[in-house]
């Protein structure tokens, strides 16, 4: 189907964003959005959590606006609660700024996964030290492969070690972590995954810490995503008073990050204290940590992201 051949809005579902993943430059699109919320030219609001009646679940919306691709979105990802496992699922409508007008609705499941490995590379670049040799990724499942495709080629890793619980009785997923990067390795033990590693990727949906005390045996960058979790933190929030922290977007991330949160209840850790942000990292505007003591990222997700990510389909689907 030709360009002019296609209805707009389009209506993307899964299996079409699985097959235009290859295609996208997940990298280029994110920094890009980055950039412009340094520059003035994006809006990032905060996302926000709606809750349905009766406690049948709730949605989170996340909103975002780009003066430069001219388009502005929303992903709603609702968490629908049932008599088994809860149920969610996320899709992104993706409007136009400069007719009003919706371009795309499109299953933002695997966009999501991509995005989140996306940012976290983007940290990974502007914070490791150029000398980082060893990689630890802790979790296996898909957000874990992916963090795994997108930081491999960030520095000349020697190992590439795996952590996950669901490791030891998984051998397809064994073979999956295996089959993604020659040096990648399975690791029985969480301390013997992380104790000497340079960069250490958690992704998990844990909603308490996976890090404990005595773990890391020199400093380290930490990377965290979110879950579902209420005030899910994958470090102890104690932490955070003695790390040098980052985050995504520092206008947003520090009310809804759990470690972050609690820190700043109970450990006398303030906002202000965040060294910086992707923006002024990119901008070169926030300092570099000092691997005095271990560095610390923070990534919550942000609608432009899912904007960002979707624009980047929507641009391969209406030119290809």
């Amino acid at each position: 189907m030709s360009k002019t051949d296609k209805a707009i809005p389009l209506i993307v579902d899964e299996e079409t964003v699985r097959h235009a993943l290859p295609h996208l430059d997940v990298r280029v699109a994110l920094t890009e959005m980055f950039r412009g919320l340094a520059n003035d030219a994006a809006v990032q609001p905060p996302q926000t959590l709606t809750l349905f009646p009766s406690g049948a679940g709730d949605f989170i919306t996340y909103l975002g606006a780009m003066a430069h691709a001219q388009v502005f979105g929303a992903k709603l990802s609702p968490y629908i609660v049932t008599a088994s496992k809860p149920i969610i699922t996320a899709w992104t409508a993706l409007m136009s700024m400069q007719t009003g007008q919706p371009l795309m609705w499109c299953d933002a499941g695997l966009l999501t996964i991509e995005r989140t490995a996306g940012t976290t590379a983007l940290a990974v670049d502007q914070l490791a030290p150029p000398e980082a040799r060893t990689l630890a990724i802790v979790g296996a499942g898909a957000v874990a492969q992916a963090h795994i495709r997108h930081l491999a080629s960030l520095r000349p890793w020697t190992s590439i070690r795996v952590f996950s619980r669901d490791l030891q009785d998984d051998e397809t997923k064994r073979r999956q972590i295996i089959t993604l990067d020659e040096r990648a390795s399975l690791s029985t033990r969480i301390e013997d995954c992380v104790a000497d590693a340079d960069v250490v990727a958690l992704c998990t949906s844990s909603g308490t810490p996976v890090l404990a005390d005595g773990m890391l045996r020199k400093p380290a960058l930490v990377t965290s995503i979110s879950t579902n979790v209420a005030n899910a933190h994958e470090i102890p929030p104690a932490w955070l008073p003695d790390m040098d922290v980052y985050c995504d977007y520092r206008r947003t991330t520090p009310a809804s990050a759990g470690e972050m949160k609690l820190a700043a209840a109970e450990h006398g850790w303030h906002p202000r204290d965040v060294a910086g942000d992707l923006p002024e990292l990119l901008s070169g505007a926030a300092p570099k940590p000092s691997y005095r003591k271990h560095a610390f990222f923070r990534s919550i997700g942000l609608g432009l992201e899912d904007v960002a990510i979707a624009f980047e389909l929507f641009r391969h689907l209406t030119t290809r």
